[in-house]
């Protein structure tokens, strides 16, 4: 009887595959095309195993180069996951306790005050789990603490940045070779690095009018976000996490188990604490946390701008997919996929806020660089009651100027005002168009109306005062 079932348990898990793999054959082209995906890699795993790795569109579609099996992706916050695991493995060898201050290890005050006493209290475990009280990205702010660490979730890059430190000053080693060492090597990950290599077989990424981006540059590794790799070597690592290879069982369930609940209402969350916290949504140690009624799943998005990533777990099943997308949009079509690869309920999708591939917004932009300003007309409605909103409006427009058609883009910034008149960017984005097609005048206009509405914009104010400086036809400045 154990033996039947257990033939009975491979046969249906074998079907469920097989449904899922003719699902995204069938749903990924049409869903790339909906939303102007150039490229996409994608790998399924069923069962612990990869059952899938395919590869659709083109790594430039002006030359029509395929992406291939091979082809590096940015990883963009997918790389989180793999430091963390590696992480963890310094914690089972020993060099590193979860729940000893980070200082002990690296005393190097980096946080500003340098005597901030919070300081002390940030932990492997706090950082892994996204309660530092760092933001995501400082920018030109100085590195400082904005909560008590470990009392709350905000999700920080800077953390993982900063274990990255102590972690490389453990080791004595930088970033790329420690991850080579306990990860790619390990794992048979020949296409992966945290660092910056020449090569043929990288992606640039697109956004949704079309414009080319080159993928993060870092010459040291950035353990947040530089990861460069291919599904097919993410899958490897899915696979690992799946057999518990590499971790003491004991650390992989600490992995898997919940630390903190989110706030469902925010992702960066600094500035406020949480009024209710979710009852579905958790962070791990690397990986964040659903559990719903159709079980319980490890998940992580990325996103580099033109490049962007998701991978899920269902750790019931032991199934897992994860794909790479070269465009703006990859994130839009992440619940389709997850929904064919593995099914389930997934509350993540809601929580980090990415317009999906059949909505007003995506749909609109789509058609706008498709068909230009006519789009006016054939979403008259939409546009009247907000369904296509303001921020969908201006981009439109901006990817309409990026292409040089002025008239279309003008037409919808144009419209985007006279619903949406303190945009500050529509009218640097009208401002731009004018300046190109050579009416300094009207650029002019525009570039103050901006600056009235958001004085602090550089941006506006080196457009300014370069036309400005400009003689006219008379021979005076404007």
């Amino acid at each position: 009887m154990l033996v039947a079932a257990a033939f009975f348990a491979l046969a249906a898990s074998a079907a469920r595959a097989q449904t899922s793999i003719g699902q995204l054959s069938r749903d990924i082209p049409a869903l790339m095309q909906q939303t102007d995906i150039p490229g996409l890699s994608i790998a399924l795993v069923q069962n612990g195993r990869t059952s899938w790795v395919k590869s659709f569109g083109t790594v430039d579609p002006a030359t029509h180069e395929p992406v291939t099996e091979h082809t590096r992706f940015s990883a963009a916050s997918l790389s989180k996951t793999v430091f963390a695991y590696a992480v963890l493995q310094l914690v089972d060898q020993g060099k590193l306790d979860l729940d000893t201050p980070l200082t002990h290890y690296w005393p190097e005050r980096v946080v500003t005050p340098t005597d901030d006493p919070r300081a002390d209290q940030i932990t492997a475990r706090i950082v892994l789990s996204h309660r530092t009280g760092f933001r995501n990205w400082r920018g030109d702010e100085k590195l400082s603490i904005h909560f008590t660490p470990g009392e709350r979730f905000s999700y920080s890059g800077e953390g993982y940045v900063y274990l990255q430190h102590v972690v490389e000053h453990i080791e004595g080693k930088p970033l790329n070779q420690i991850a080579q060492e306990l990860v790619f090597t390990p794992l048979g990950m020949k296409d992966s690095t945290y660092i910056s290599v020449p090569g043929p077989n990288i992606t640039m990424g697109y956004n949704a009018g079309g414009q080319q981006r080159t993928p993060l540059r870092s010459e040291d590794g950035n353990a947040a976000s530089s990861l460069l790799t291919t599904a097919h070597d993410y899958a490897l690592f899915l696979e690992a996490l799946l057999h518990g290879r590499g971790l003491r069982p004991a650390t992989l369930r600490q992995m898997e188990s919940p630390q903190i609940a989110v706030d469902p209402s925010c992702t960066n969350c600094t500035d406020h604490a949480p009024a209710t916290l979710s009852t579905q949504l958790f962070w791990g140690l690397g990986w964040g946390i659903e559990k719903t009624r159709t079980g319980t799943y490890l998940w992580h998005w990325g996103d580099n701008g033109a490049f962007k990533a998701f991978t899920a777990i269902d750790l019931k099943r032991r199934s897992a997919v994860v794909y790479f997308a070269n465009s703006s949009n990859g994130l839009a079509i992440a619940p389709a996929i997850v929904s064919d690869a593995i099914g389930g309920q997934h509350p993540a999708f809601d929580w980090i806020k990415y317009d999906r591939y059949d909505s007003a917004d995506v749909r609109f932009i789509h058609d706008a660089v498709h068909q230009g300003a006519s789009v006016l007309t054939t979403y008259r409605e939409s546009i009247d009651n907000n369904t296509v909103t303001e921020v969908a409006l201006n981009s439109a427009g901006y990817f309409l100027l990026a292409q040089k058609r002025y008239d279309d883009a003008i037409a919808i910034l144009n419209r985007c005002l006279e619903l949406h008149p303190r945009n500050d960017n529509t009218y640097n984005n009208l401002g731009d168009a004018y300046t190109a097609m050579g009416k300094t005048d009207l650029a002019i206009g525009n570039y103050e109306h901006a600056l009235a509405l958001d004085p602090s914009r550089d941006d506006t104010k080196a457009a300014l005062a370069k036309l400005r400086a400009t003689p006219d036809k008379t021979g005076a400045a404007h």
